[in-house]
């Protein structure tokens, strides 16, 4: 890339959260489709780093299970409000990470926002049925519980969308979540996850909630194989 090119991507790293100098400084390369230049080095998840998280993730999940649901939703409602004012740098880099059109980058960061606003509604009205027993002076009651640590491994074509739509619901739930994002799109992954950062620091909501576990199938693999997280794949 140029040396305009190269300040401009470094200026929206910035912006989003990203240190300009940490994205030059791994084993992963990022390229962009629109011209095939690297743009980005990141570092890839040891195996290390995967336990690290996994029981970063757990010890997080016993705390965030017993917050009250609505006060789960106004995480995820500052996640939207992140979201919001990120939309046109977010989508940006969509478009210069993914390769997808101006419109199509910011509908998919919108997406993200609208499912923030549904998690958020939905954070109050996690209802149990209670039905009629056949024993006398009893009743049947039904409750949800959270499920604990939620993998979601997401695809390149649509790096944030989907992403969202599983995390925000995970989060109101009461779960944890670690993301493995696809190895072609770790920026707008390492983007959304300091958003999402934010949003925590500010609820004060535990720190090891979310996860990022960055790497090519490997890393996938080691997260969905000790059957240690209940894994979410988009369209399986």
């Amino acid at each position: 890339m140029d040396t305009a090119a190269l300040s401009d991507t470094a200026a929206l790293f910035a912006r989003l959260g990203l240190d300009p100098d940490a994205m030059q400084s791994g084993d992963l390369e990022v390229r962009t489709p629109i011209t095939g230049e690297v743009i980005a080095r990141v570092p890839s998840s040891s195996a290390a780093d995967i336990d690290a998280a996994i029981r970063r993730s757990e010890a997080a999940f016993d705390e965030w299970r017993d917050v009250p649901a609505p006060r789960r939703g106004e995480l995820v409602r500052l996640l939207g409000e992140e979201l919001r004012a990120a939309k046109d740098d977010l989508g940006a880099l969509v478009t210069l990470e993914a390769g997808k059109i101006t419109s199509e980058a910011l509908g998919e960061v919108q997406e993200m926002i609208d499912i923030c606003d549904l998690a958020v509604g939905q954070s109050r009205q996690l209802f149990g049925k209670t039905m009629p027993s056949e024993r006398p002076g009893h009743r049947l009651a039904e409750t949800w519980h959270p499920l604990g640590v939620v993998g979601v491994i997401s695809a390149f074509n649509f790096p944030v969308a989907v992403y969202a739509w599983n995390t925000a619901l995970a989060l109101i739930a009461g779960d944890t979540v670690l993301w493995k994002p696809a190895e072609a799109t770790p920026l707008t992954a390492l983007a959304t996850d300091a958003l999402l950062a934010r949003a925590v620091q500010e609820v004060g909501a535990p720190a090891g909630l979310h996860h990022m576990l960055l790497g090519d199938r490997a890393v996938g693999q080691a997260l969905v194989d000790p059957c240690r997280v209940r894994p979410e794949v988009p369209g399986q």
